[in-house]
């Protein structure tokens, strides 16, 4: 079985790294290179870098800030923002990206979702879909940065997606984006039954239990966040180490200690003494050889 994935989301507006709260409010944090090197060094799996500004620059993703952070970047690094066609694609690939993300000129034009599978592998495309909750207590899909309604369900968008050769669905909730509240469970799990590719969730994430939810409760196959891994120190160690208390299979870097680690009820680390670690260690590999 395929290991469960940490992906940290990066968003860039104006060349700055922002916190997004509802796709409407966004604190600036600073230059893009800190953070990426930061979620590289502490055992993120994959990084979603999303331009933010190039719709409105009429471009694709910034090549000059991406070729600058792609030397900073070992994990695979998915790369979104204005992306229209097969050419800014390949250009956006060459700048350092690994996989594009596509959003809303898929759903203005959903075979670009093929062309792109057709020419570069449908590992290589992710369509990012962006869900608010309507009054009736229905879901629609959003485009335009969270402001146009698509008139389309998330399921059927995501099925339509999948059947034209996406690899991967990375799902957002615009209502649960900054609340701290967690990820919407019910939404998640609607998607990921409905289709049999990898189903990203996001949007929400105010305590690291949050991440095990995603997987355990949703059926998710990877968890991304981007607002709680700002300004928390060895954040990405804190989230897999929740995940794993929780029984969710995932990577863990040789060098850092998940095991055994005690959490107050916001989520940050307990010291503990030398002896208690020592014994955590060894009940668990007693386990492990039982």
């Amino acid at each position: 079985m395929l290991k469960k994935r940490l992906i940290a989301t990066l968003l860039v507006r104006d060349r700055l790294i922002v916190q997004s709260f509802g796709f409407k409010k966004y604190l600036p944090i600073g230059r893009p290179r800190f953070p990426i090197e930061f979620v590289v060094r502490w055992d993120v799996d994959e990084i979603v870098l999303l331009d933010m500004s190039a719709s409105k620059r009429g471009t694709g993703p910034d090549e000059a800030v991406l070729e600058m952070l792609s030397q900073y970047c070992y994990v695979p690094l998915t790369v979104g923002g204005g992306i229209r066609d097969v050419d800014e694609v390949r250009r956006t690939i060459r700048a350092g990206a690994d996989k594009v993300c596509v959003n809303t000129h898929a759903m203005a034009r959903p075979p670009l979702i093929t062309e792109i599978a057709t020419v570069f592998g449908s590992q290589c495309v992710v369509v990012s879909i962006d869900c608010k909750r309507e009054n009736s207590g229905e879901y629609q899909v959003y485009t335009d940065s969270g402001s146009r309604p698509s008139g389309k369900s998330p399921v059927e968008w995501a099925t339509e997606c999948a059947d034209r050769g996406a690899g991967e669905i990375f799902l957002n909730s615009i209502d649960r984006d900054g609340s701290r509240e967690g990820y919407d469970t019910a939404l998640i799990g609607a998607v990921a039954n409905a289709v049999k590719i990898p189903v990203i969730a996001c949007g929400g994430v105010g305590h690291f239990k949050h991440f095990a939810a995603g997987i355990v409760e949703a059926g998710a196959s990877a968890v991304a966040a981007a607002n709680i891994f700002h300004h928390v120190e060895h954040s990405t160690i804190f989230a897999k180490a929740h995940m794993l208390a929780s029984g969710v299979d995932v990577r863990l870097d040789s060098v850092a200690k998940y095991r055994g680690r005690e959490f107050d009820d916001d989520g940050r680390l307990l010291m503990l003494s030398a002896e208690r670690l020592d014994d955590i260690e060894a009940n668990h590999l007693s386990r492990a050889d039982g």
